[in-house]
């Protein structure tokens, strides 16, 4: 039930802000275009509320600024900057408003049609370095499912948890 309201709330976002499938012939065109992400928080934290398969990272983030843009060639621009541990309770002092992680990666999640189901394509990129600041930038090309409904762009970890995503 929690699947289906998640697959249709996806569906109904696509669909408003106007993006959609990728289709023969369309290559080089935006699928996906952002000027913000939003980062893990609770209750997304951990793997009790993954998203399209993807956890959350184990503490809360914060984010400065994120923009990209997902074409249908495949080809993904990410920038983010101040992609940083949360400065608040659970995260320790210590690590409040800093980046401990080395790398960034990226994953691309999209819904496909599959026998009269749907199913959730995820495309994970290689990583790329990641200032303590939280300042990262991933160009890449990933290959896309056709048709590539619904898709949301995640920043993770080297391990595939992810610290922001496309949304707010």
């Amino acid at each position: 039930m929690r699947r289906a309201i998640l697959l249709a709330l996806a569906l109904l976002a696509t669909s408003a802000a106007g993006l959609g499938a990728t289709a023969a012939g369309d290559s080089g065109k935006d699928v996906l275009e952002f000027d913000t992400m939003t980062p893990v928080v609770e209750p997304f934290t951990g793997h009790d509320n993954a998203i399209r398969g993807v956890d959350g990272g184990g503490l809360p983030w914060e984010l400065d600024r994120a923009r990209g843009r997902l074409r249908s060639d495949g080809r993904l621009d990410i920038k983010v900057e101040g992609l940083v541990l949360a400065r608040r309770e659970p995260v320790p002092e210590a690590l409040r408003g800093v980046n401990p992680v080395a790398q960034f990666r990226a994953i691309v999640s999209c819904l496909k049609p599959d026998d009269g189901d749907v199913a959730t394509v995820n495309t994970t990129t290689e990583p790329v370095t990641a200032s303590r600041a939280g300042d990262a930038r991933i160009r890449t090309d990933v290959d896309l499912p056709e048709p590539c409904v619904a898709p949301i762009v995640f920043v993770t970890s080297p391990t595939e948890a992810w610290f922001a995503s496309t949304g707010m």
